[in-house]
């Protein structure tokens, strides 16, 4: 069945393959019948997630998609949720939330893992702290390794160039706090960044859209700015 992953409280998450999705309240992420996935959350949280069988659904998403929630759309996902409705209330509930569904121009974070043993050192102590700011030459060094043969190997076995990779891992780690309302500044700080505008910038290149946009529900949200 297709599912429309949704927190109602808190935030939800969501993990496909290499990539993970933060879901704030403002936000679900559909997933298309057959795709193999894991939930959970990033805080206490309450979820309600409407699943949909395919033969009755006009949205053919092939590939995971992240969705604005409005009022209206919330609302409906609480009444999809009383187990008594009729087939046909359902299925009338069921066509406004079709109707309703806007996807938001934003794409998640992969974050794949090398495995050569000096590049997953370095990438685990990034994960571990984004904010080291460590050049290749110098993570080269702490793991007995040139920059070039490092250099080499992100590419090799991520498919990311280096820099790219960092900038993922350092995104990956600003999302949980932006999706519990922290402010820009605090995400940038997490992340690494120098200052909120170069992290939002980074931000939009790499998801598509500014961070409001996203955990705004596809509507800007200056307590978000920070």
């Amino acid at each position: 069945m297709h599912q429309l992953v949704w927190s109602q409280r808190g935030v939800a998450s969501v993990r496909i393959g290499e990539s993970t999705w933060f879901l704030p309240r403002a936000l679900a992420l559909w997933v298309p019948a057959g795709l193999v996935h894991a939930t959970g959350a990033v805080d206490p949280s309450w979820n309600r997630s409407p699943y949909f069988l395919p033969e009755r659904c006009p949205i053919h998403w092939p590939e995971p998609t992240v969705v604005g929630v409005t009022p209206l759309l919330a609302a409906l996902f609480d009444h999809l949720a009383d187990f008594g409705l009729a087939s046909d209330e359902r299925a009338r509930a069921e066509a406004v939330v079709f109707d309703l569904l806007e996807p938001l121009e934003a794409v998640a974070i992969p974050l794949p893992l090398p495995v050569d043993a000096r590049a997953a050192a370095v990438a685990a102590a990034i994960v571990a702290d984004p904010a080291d700011a460590r050049t290749l030459t110098e993570w080269g060094r702490a793991v007995g390794a040139s920059a070039r043969t490092l250099r080499r190997v992100f590419l090799a076995e991520t498919g990311l160039s280096f820099g790219r990779w960092r900038t993922h891992a350092r995104l990956r780690a600003a999302m949980p706090v932006l999706a519990t309302g922290h402010p820009v500044a605090a995400a940038a700080r997490r992340a690494g960044y120098g200052s909120a505008s170069a992290f939002v910038a980074a931000f939009h290149r790499t998801v598509g859209v500014p961070p409001g946009t996203y955990f705004g529900g596809g509507t800007e949200n200056p307590a978000r700015r920070g």
